[in-house]
């Protein structure tokens, strides 16, 4: 053999099939290290899974740029046309556990880091341009009524409508989650959106409101509802399969990404609010200027280390890209930072997935649990008189002009915000049959609702976005319930 078993302190194992025991029938001894190592560590294999998006997948690729946008930021992974950045992106599924199935009806993660020159950039998306909620404060309690009933154990769709009934602004997202695209094909086969508004601002000073579109390559293809349970029933890792397959074939998944611009001035008169998370900018009013080409080739070695423990937030900018005073953004920039910190540690940023590779991190941080402690002669305050790291005099970002008093608001309505117009819009942009399937999706989950009311109460809601929308699902929705399924 050329390579020796060893403990992970470096000795050689002499025995991996036997205990060490007192006598050949006597009990085992404390003092095998090797022993106790072992059932130790088996007992800390498992980190907190994800509380949201815990069943995911991950490649590595890079993303080149093929179109001029320095005009519109100065972030210098994005300078110049040819340039590449290494990037590492996770797929996941939101709502299910680790091991949950991965073709349902569910919106997936579309988290990506690009390794930039000056430091790493995380675009924290979905697959889908919208979502349920505007404001974080109520995203706990989103969460709770889709997850498992704690009484029950089991999705509960009363939980499940009761809160959309609660939370009218979700009727645009449910038309878009329930429709065609609701049940991806693969990862491959499905778009990514930043779904966010987000802030770029040039070289120059002047700053643009921007939204993310990754439009696949592959061609968008989904499943409806009996072709994800058969997919499901076969091989529940379907997706994560076909992603690590295609990778190892040579078949390398891309995606062109494309922004939308809105300049800083016209937001305040801007028909939607465009820092609203249940909104779409219609790309009639701004249309898709292309950026470049994500390309993914290389599957991770491992998954644990490299998908498992990958640390995604939406606060990590670089240097050109900001934020926006989209709300449920503001919430994200510390949730998914404070998550990471709880699952993986303080010092979850060195690991190899999550440290910067295109520069160094240079902090002051020191100790806690996993740290390298690198440098340590250096001095580990600042500011000091030994040539240490100093800030630099350029923001991030531009800045945002905030006024009023502080308190808790809605968000503010411009003309054309209400809770339904723009489900309304997307259900008239469906043909015949891409209404006939969304309706049968919706009627199928609402029919199982308990109670009148909240049936009513989400009916209502379909009937503001459109009356023909409502009119349909009601009918389909007392068919259902009244055991009629012919």
């Amino acid at each position: 053999m050329s390579k020796i078993l060893t403990t992970e302190s470096g000795a050689p194992v002499a025995d991996n099939q036997n205990s060490a025991s007192a006598g050949e029938y006597g009990p085992l001894l404390i003092q095998d290290q090797h022993l106790l190592e072992k059932l130790a560590r088996f007992n800390r294999e498992r980190i907190p899974e994800r509380v949201v998006h815990a069943r995911g997948s991950g490649a590595y690729g890079y993303f080149e740029v093929t179109d001029e946008v320095s005009p519109y930021t100065r972030a210098a992974f994005l300078s110049e046309v040819g340039k590449r950045t290494e990037v590492f992106l996770r797929f996941s599924t939101v709502a299910g556990n680790l091991g949950a199935g991965d073709a349902v009806r569910d919106p997936r993660g579309f988290a990506v880091k690009f390794y930039t020159e000056d430091g790493n950039y995380d675009l924290v998306g979905n697959n889908t341009p919208v979502f349920f909620i505007k404001d974080p404060v109520k995203f706990p309690d989103f969460i709770h009524s889709q997850k498992r009933d704690p009484y029950t154990g089991v999705q509960e769709a009363d939980n499940v409508w009761d809160f959309w009934a609660h939370s009218p602004a979700s009727t645009h997202q449910i038309t878009w989650l329930f429709g065609d695209r609701g049940i991806p094909a693969s990862y491959r086969h499905m778009n990514g959106y930043g779904s966010h508004t987000y802030q770029w601002v040039n070289a120059e000073g002047e700053a643009y409101w921007v939204k993310y579109h990754f439009k696949t390559n592959q061609g968008v293809r989904s499943l409806d509802g009996e072709q994800a349970a058969e997919v499901l029933g076969a091989d529940a890792d379907s997706h994560q399969r076909d992603l690590h397959q295609a990778i190892e074939r040579g078949v390398f998944p891309s995606w062109t990404l494309y922004v939308q611009l809105m300049p800083v001035a016209e937001a305040a008169d801007y028909r939607f609010n465009p820092f609203d998370l249940t909104k779409v900018w219609p790309h009639a009013d701004h249309p898709l200027v292309k950026v470049g080409r994500l390309v993914l080739n290389r599957n991770p070695e491992n998954v644990f280390a490299e998908v498992e423990q990958a640390a995604f937030s939406p606060n990590n900018f670089v240097p050109g890209i900001g934020p926006s005073p989209d709300k449920m953004l503001q919430g994200r920039l510390f949730a998914y930072a404070d998550a990471q910190r709880y699952r993986l540690g303080v010092n979850h940023t060195q690991l190899p997935v999550n440290a910067p590779r295109a520069t160094e991190a240079r902090t002051y941080g020191r100790d806690g649990l996993g740290a390298l402690n690198r440098g340590g002669r250096e001095k580990n305050y600042e500011p000091n008189s030994f040539d240490g790291p100093a800030q630099t005099d350029s923001p991030l970002a531009a800045p945002v002009r905030v006024e009023g008093h502080t308190g808790t608001f809605a968000t503010p309505a411009h003309s054309k915000d209400d809770d339904f117009f723009q489900a309304g819009e997307l259900y008239r942009l469906m043909s015949e049959g891409e209404k006939g399937r969304l309706i049968g999706n919706i009627a199928g989950f609402l029919s199982q609702v308990s109670r009148d009311d909240i049936v009513e109460r989400n009916l209502a809601h379909f009937r503001a976005a459109d009356a023909e929308y409502g009119a349909r699902l009601e009918a389909a929705v007392a068919k259902l319930r009244a055991g009629d399924e012919d």
